[in-house]
């Protein structure tokens, strides 16, 4: 028999059953809490009835539901549950449970875990009075020993059947002060002992850690800051939504007047009639510290740092007030899930510590006193890219930067006339820290060997590209290593930076004196360093070579993933900035006359269909004879129709391509831009940097591109958050995503004439953010699955499976590429897509309609579907030996990113287990591999990643023999998506972007910024052409004409960007040497060569 029904499946299925085997008692009490646990233990004693705890985290299977119940909850008088997150977080076991209460007439009390919200399905399925309830109820709502006891009470009169006249449960303060070793205290006796210069600070921390007993991580926080000079004021808050705490927390701060408010809360706060949050009604710096439920264990073995749920409510949701991240100060300690303590973690609040300091230190100093840091990215196997960030003018921006910092009242000097002096003061290698004075770090050591090895010492000291403008150095940090040079015995993946690394940070803190670092476009090295995910240790190496030294991080909006991992792993405060303004790409001279004459003949059709006839064959020779005709797909085959259709829809498309017009200038708008958004935002830019060096709060921003239509990132300058991972894919996201899968399979129908069976897909962190979540409902609704979601909180909490009858078609079986910024930020999203791919595997339906089910059926267990890197490694694998050209055959680039994708992830958690060469059998049987583009603002010439991920998959086919197609899906417009080959994918962006006067012409505004620009669509063309063997020669010529071949453009690169003119005509050289381009004048090798010699010389 086949299930043709819809069939629904949770994200706890895939949590494995567990059999608690507790003994009976008289009593149980159940919650996810373990304050709830621990208060109630602490109220009872021998003389009353016997009572077991047990720790709802435990039982979120179903079948863990029924063992405990048979075994435990069966024997029971009363059964107390109470439930954070109400009757949907746990509705199996509540049904289950009211079931058997009834037969068995046990006392079931069902409570929600937010005591001022009434869950009117879980009183309906208790068995006790209303009355009874609220006053349980209120026990937990008022809390303290005293209320404790009473609970004790009313649970022992319900076990014996006793009717009973007890007091209501006594009020406690919903919001207070607290003094470790005192209690709950007033103002006064809570700052006695400090001097009235000290800096006041209040830590606010749940009541719920005081009432039971619960809070030495804010004992700990307390003594590390009064031992830096601080008032720690702790303030216990029953939550940031409770009207009477938010009240006593202004009129404190209103009272202390404290120079920043430290908060271990979780989730975002609320807010007014005006959208404002208690955060933005300070006026002052909100640091958030994390007090995890993670155990201590997981978080000292694991690389995440956090559980997922830590994730999302310590670190994720309070991004949205604009909180910076000050790290993780405890974790959970216990034998059992029931007795589980808050256990400090004493050098973590050292370092927590220590970065508010350094960050009031950084606020507190006048602003001529100050000694910033600019630093610049850089990437070393990118020749002619010092200073790249993808949308920003890096050189530029540092340049302005200055004079506005000189303007402010910073000690600046000397500043450089042009972004080019800039940059050759930077080579220069000015800056200098001795080898004796450097710190080494026993894991360099291990892979690079000996510090008086590395590449940077000279003459006994590290020597760095750096220059120094009165108080303000700019700065470019060392690269951290290459896999090649490091140790030939040292095979772990989590590569150490080398010694120059190390010792940068070093000379920043320690030679230097740096009170802060203004890292100036996405992305840099810093924030990728090996280490945890979240909730950084001591031997993470971000905070290794940063220390506590505050991160002001200008980043492009369009970009909210690796936003996430500067605030993340290295505490950044991320200003957005604009990306470049776009404009229509228009057409060539060629390609206009083309256009003409297509119109030409429009006019002609049904009035001289001789004239039609001579236009028609002038137009395909036309295009025949300048290479148009190919690129639009144009056959010999194809009648003339045909072809004019193919051609005219051509031109149509490129015509429409947005191309950049130029670079974005951080604080900046270009000459002429009267869009009063845009200069509203540059405003904002400006205004936001000396902000965030005052040390004064930037309110929060949401994150996404604003030529897909998301205006509400808008004033730019603010600081940025992302949407929850939890809520993902959003109910707008999978409808899209649904239309984007559909025209997947319309495309491959339409070239094969068959359904595809088995697709690879690359799923992106960044992506998934900036679109709610399209790309995973891509994958879903090609699965033939959709997401279930609480449409009270918005959350994903499952999958429902459709049958093929509603499908109309076969299940595609997806296999996924996950980026490591995927892995890292969507441990639910993993969780979520795994549940998909386990339901659908076990569904039997008819041949042919489900292949990831007759495979699982045939190996008898479900395959792993969603592959990787290495927890704590990042890109395709092939990044480094593509960028060095130090490679033969393409199927050794293949090769290798086979073994970079070494791991399967799967779970709740989202963890990895390495399997190699599972990936490689998914990819010698796929039809197809799938990779989306949904921004506007970058395409794929732009940055190294596109062509990593497409090429690495290209080259593996190849090695493996394989015949996959690869489809480049275009969503930048989620109503109309676009399934291209990756020839025409590539050919619309070198025709309408790459080789377009317009595009060139802005970039050469922009000195060696907009060379570098021009360095990269080369370097990202050839590598296609290296990789995919499916890049027309004519678009390398015609790459070559425009920028080599035009002496207007050759002189530009030349005096601008040298070392990039070389670089370019070395990857042209490439492409002549691998046989990918066959020029039609012989002359070019040698203006190559004379290119490569002008630079030299």
């Amino acid at each position: 028999m086949h299930i043709l029904a819809t069939t629904s499946s949770s994200l706890d299925d895939l949590i494995e059953p567990v059999d608690l085997n507790q003994s009976p008692a008289d009593v149980v009490v159940l919650s996810f809490s373990v304050s709830d646990l621990n208060g109630v233990a602490s109220a009872w004693d021998d003389t009353l009835p016997t009572l077991v705890l047990t720790n709802l985290s435990d039982l979120r299977h179903p079948m863990s539901v029924d063992l405990w119940a048979e075994k435990t909850g069966s024997q029971a008088k009363v059964i107390l549950v109470r439930i954070l997150g109400g009757y949907d977080r746990w509705s199996y076991g509540v049904e289950e449970l009211s079931r058997m209460a009834r037969r068995k007439k046990i006392a079931l009390v069902l409570l929600p875990g937010e005591c001022s919200i009434r869950d009117e399905r879980l009183a309906a399925a208790s068995t006790v009075s209303e009355e009874e309830l609220a006053a349980i109820l209120a026990c937990f709502r008022e809390g303290g020993p005293d209320n404790m006891r009473l609970l004790a009470e009313r649970l022992t009169g319900l076990a014996n059947g006793e009717a009973q006249v007890l007091p209501q449960a006594a009020p406690m303060p919903k919001a207070g002060f607290y003094k470790p070793g005192h209690g709950i205290v007033g103002a006064e006796t809570l700052l006695a002992g400090f001097t009235s210069e000290a800096p006041r600070l209040p830590i606010l921390f749940y009541r719920s850690m005081l009432l039971a007993n619960d809070a030495a991580p804010i004992d700990a926080l307390f003594q590390a800051l009064a031992e830096r000079g601080f008032a720690p004021v702790p303030i216990f808050v029953n939550g940031l939504k409770d009207q009477d705490a938010i009240a006593f927390v202004e009129r404190s701060i209103l009272n202390l007047k404290p120079e920043a408010l430290l908060t271990t809360t979780a989730f975002a706060s609320g807010t007014d009639e005006r959208g404002e949050t208690i955060f933005d009604r300070t006026g002052i710096p909100v640091f958030q510290i994390v007090v995890a439920t993670t155990r201590r264990e997981g978080w000292e073995e694991g690389r995440r740092g956090l559980n997922p749920a830590d994730l999302a409510m310590h670190v994720v949701l309070p991004e949205l007030d604009g909180r910076i991240l000050a790290g993780a100060i405890s974790f959970k300690a216990g034998e059992t899930s029931v007795n589980l303590v808050n256990r400090p973690e004493p050098d973590r609040v050292e370092h927590v510590a220590d970065r508010i300091a350094a960050f009031l230190r950084l606020k507190a100093m006048s602003r001529a006193e100050r000694r910033i840091v600019i630093l610049m990215p850089d990437y070393p196997n990118a020749p002619g890219r010092t200073g790249y960030a993808v949308g920003l003018d890096v050189p530029q921006s540092v340049l302005v930067m200055l004079e506005r910092l000189s303007m402010a009242g910073y000690s600046v000097s000397n500043i450089p006339a042009t972004a080019r002096e800039l940059l050759d003061r930077l080579a220069e290698k000015s800056a200098a820290f001795s080898l004796s004075s450097y710190r080494m770090a026993p894991a360099a050591e291990a892979v690079w060997g000996s510090p008086d090895t590395d590449e940077d010492l000279e003459n006994g000291a590290y020597q760095f590209r750096a220059a120094t403008f009165g108080n303000i150095t700019v700065a470019l940090a060392p690269d951290r290593g290459r896999n090649a040079d490091h140790r030939a015995d040292y095979h772990s993946p989590d590569l150490a930076p080398r010694h120059a690394l190390i010792a940068f940070g070093q000379w920043m803190r320690d030679a230097l004196g740096a009170h802060a670092i203004v890292h100036v476009g996405a992305h840099g090295t810093l924030e990728w360093l090996p280490g945890k995910t979240v909730a950084l240790s001591k031997d993470c190496f971000p905070e290794i070579v940063i220390g506590g030294l505050p991160v002001i991080y200008p980043f492009i909006v369009s970009n909210p993933g690796e936003a996430a991992v500067a605030k993340r792993r290295i505490s950044a405060v991320t200003i957005g900035h604009l990306p470049p303004v776009l404009t229509g790409a228009g057409l060539s001279d060629e390609q206009k006359k083309l256009e003409l004459l297509v119109d030409e003949y429009a006019q002609a059709d049904g009035l001289d269909r001789r004239r039609r006839d001579r236009l028609a064959k002038l137009i395909v020779e036309t295009a025949g004879d300048t290479g148009l005709a190919s690129e639009a797909g144009v056959s010999r085959d194809d009648d003339p129709d045909t072809a004019l259709s193919r051609i005219d829809a051509f031109l149509c498309d490129l015509k429409d391509f947005a191309i950049k017009d130029g670079q974005h200038v951080f604080g900046e708008v270009a000459p002429g831009d009267d869009d009063q958004l845009r200069i509203k935002s540059a405003e904002t830019e400006r205004q936001a940097l000396i902000d965030a060096l005052d040390g004064k709060p930037i309110r929060p921003g949401p994150s996404g591109a604003p030529a897909r239509g998301r205006l509400d990132v808008m004033p730019t300058g603010r600081n940025l958050f992302a949407s929850d991972p939890r809520t993902l894919p959003t109910p707008t996201a999978f409808e899209l995503g649904k239309r984007a899968a559909d025209e997947i399979l319309r495309r491959y129908l339409q070239d094969h004439g068959d359904w595809p069976k088995n697709l690879v897909f690359d799923l992106w962190g960044s992506a998934s953010l900036r679109s709610g979540g399209e790309e995973v409902a891509q994958v879903l609704a090609l699965m033939g699955a959709k997401p279930v979601q609480d449409m009270a909180t918005g959350r994903v909490t499952g999958i429902e499976v459709l049958p093929p009858a509603q499908l109309g078609r076969p299940r595609v079986d997806v296999s996924l590429r996950i980026s490591g910024l995927f892995r890292d930020m969507f441990p639910a999203l993993i969780a979520l897509l795994d549940t998909a791919m386990r339901a659908i595997a076990a569904r039997e339906e008819a041949p042919g309609d489900n292949p990831l089910a007759e495979e699982a059926q045939r190996l008898g267990h479900v395959p792993p579907r969603i592959f990787g890197s290495a927890p704590g490694t990042y890109g395709s694998g092939i990044e480094e030996k593509l960028a060095e050209g130090t490679w033969g055959e393409r199927e050794e680039l293949g090769r290798i990113y086979l073994d970079a994708t070494s791991h399967a992830f799967s779970g709740v958690g989202g963890e990895g287990t390495h399997v190699p060469g599972q990936f490689a059998d998914r990819i010698g049987t796929a039809d197809l591999l799938v990779h989306t583009g949904d921004d506007p603002g970058r395409d794929l010439l732009d940055g190294s990643a596109d062509v990593a991920f497409i090429g690495g998959f290209s080259a593996a086919v190849a090695a493996l023999g394989g015949k996959a197609d690869v489809i480049a899906l275009d969503t930048t417009d989620p109503l109309k998506p676009k399934a291209r080959s990756i020839s025409e994918a590539v050919t619309r962006v070198v025709r309408a972007r790459a080789v377009n006067p317009r595009f060139i012409t802005g970039q050469m505004r922009h000195g060696p910024r907009g060379a570098a620009e021009l360095v990269e669509a080369v370097d990202r063309l050839i590598g296609f052409a290296e990789t995919t063997h499916a890049i027309p020669q004519s678009l390398i010529e015609a790459t070559y004409d425009a920028y080599i071949g035009d002496e207007e453009v050759r002189d530009f690169l030349l005096a601008q960007n040298p070392e990039g003119a070389r670089y370019m005509a070395e990857r042209f050289r490439s492409a002549l040497r691998r046989g990918l381009w066959h020029p039609r004048r012989n002359a070019i090798d040698a203006e190559l060569e004379m290119l490569i010699g002008e630079k030299a010389a």
